[in-house]
């Protein structure tokens, strides 16, 4: 599932196409058409589903789209909606997303810019399983790197995005090779 950002979908479709993602993408759901034309490049079905008409129940019909496509598990690529405990239940331990490690420091709108503004030393990612806690689930994966006065607000935003792609793929790859567990609110991750 995704928005607009591109960094964490475009690196999933290039390992889904050359047999290194360790499972097979069968669809991506989009709240925006912003990436329907990397999907259609990767020969992926792309379903838009937007926010926003009265009346309407987006999250039945992604509910009803990801059950037909029938999947392993949910990976929310830079989803940028909060799932109700409704959706999460249908999908319970199967959700995975991703976010920068700043949170609930920086939370809200652009977090670079505050940690910038604050002389941050080190950015972040962390993959987690979704509960109705945001982003307070069960951690999968999580990295940092150091981060000092000669970077812009751009250059973290730059350095985020390649950390979240690598923090993702890591949680991808243990999770599909059935190297995470969880119990409680905890994960127990076979790394080696």
């Amino acid at each position: 599932m995704v928005t607009k950002e591109y960094h964490c979908l475009a690196d999933i479709l290039v390992r889904n196409n050359f047999g290194t993602l360790g499972a097979t993408v069968v669809g991506v759901i989009g709240n925006h058409d912003v990436l329907q034309k990397i999907c259609e490049r990767f020969d992926v079905p792309f379903s838009l589903i937007s926010y926003g008409y009265e009346g309407d129940d987006p999250e039945q019909d992604m509910i009803d789209q990801i059950n037909a496509y029938n999947p392993d598990y949910v990976i929310l690529a830079k989803f940028m909606r909060i799932l109700s405990p409704r959706f999460v239940a249908c999908f319970a331990d199967r959700i995975i997303n991703i976010h920068h490690s700043f949170l609930p420091a920086f939370a809200g709108a652009n977090p670079y810019k505050q940690a910038f503004e604050r002389g941050v030393k080190l950015i972040g990612a962390t993959a987690h399983f979704v509960t109705n806690d945001l982003d307070e689930g069960p951690i999968i994966a999580q990295q940092i790197i150091p981060v000092n006065h000669s970077f812009t607000v751009k250059d973290m935003v730059r350095s985020g995005k390649e950390i979240e792609t690598a923090v993702l793929a890591k949680a991808m790859r243990l999770v599909l090779g059935d190297r995470v567990f969880v119990y409680k609110n905890k994960t127990v991750v076979f790394d080696n």
